[in-house]
């Protein structure tokens, strides 16, 4: 449970930030780019975040067949990647940069249901309700944190948005290790019909 909780905690350290800062960061690209049409880039911003609706169903159906861990890892590789991607597109092809924000706005929540399940599935008997309860508090205190964070770091030019959303980074980067290490516990077997 400990190894799955702090999984969800580098999940949510970037997901929320993300969905609050990637509008804005959107919009400053492409007015650096030349393309200055505000509607477009609010457009740019739905189809990113909406396109976590595939991720999430790809995600689960992936997670029956692979694993949990299988697909956090993985998941949670690729936005991580993303994250420090993006920040070096700041004001490139219009493009260019909303293809790697939608496959970030893809794979930054395909994990997401993967770590209330495998918290259902590893807590004791009777706890589910409770661990869950507590698992979701804590990842949503801690959006608040990585939410100013990235506001704090000023993110107002393409040097800013690197530092900014590569910061981001660094919780999926803790996912991945916590995953890594649940992977190879007899414990996960418990999880997705024992495919870990």
């Amino acid at each position: 449970m400990r190894l799955a909780n702090l999984g969800y905690l580098g999940h949510m350290w970037e997901l929320f930030a993300m969905w609050t800062w990637v509008p804005l960061f959107l919009a400053a690209s492409f007015a650096t780019s030349g393309s200055h049409d505000i509607a477009s880039a609010a457009l740019a911003a739905f189809a990113v975040i909406a396109a976590g609706g595939i991720g999430c169903v790809v995600g689960g159906v992936l997670a029956d067949r692979f694993g949990r861990t299988s697909l956090t890892i993985a998941a949670m590789a690729a936005s991580g990647a993303c994250a420090l991607l993006i920040g070096f597109l700041y004001g490139g092809p219009p493009a260019l940069v909303l293809a790697v924000a939608v496959v970030w706005g893809i794979t930054v929540v395909a994990d997401s249901p993967q770590f209330s399940a495998a918290v259902s599935e590893l807590s004791p008997a009777g706890t589910a309700g409770s661990a869950l309860s507590l698992q979701t508090a804590v990842g949503f205190i801690l959006t608040a944190a990585t939410i100013l964070s990235v506001g704090a770091l000023d993110p107002g030019d393409g040097t800013g948005w690197r530092i900014a959303f590569g910061s981001l980074a660094l919780g999926p980067l803790v996912g991945v290790v916590a995953m890594w290490r649940l992977r190879g516990r007899p414990d996960a077997v418990k999880m997705a019909g024992g495919r870990r």
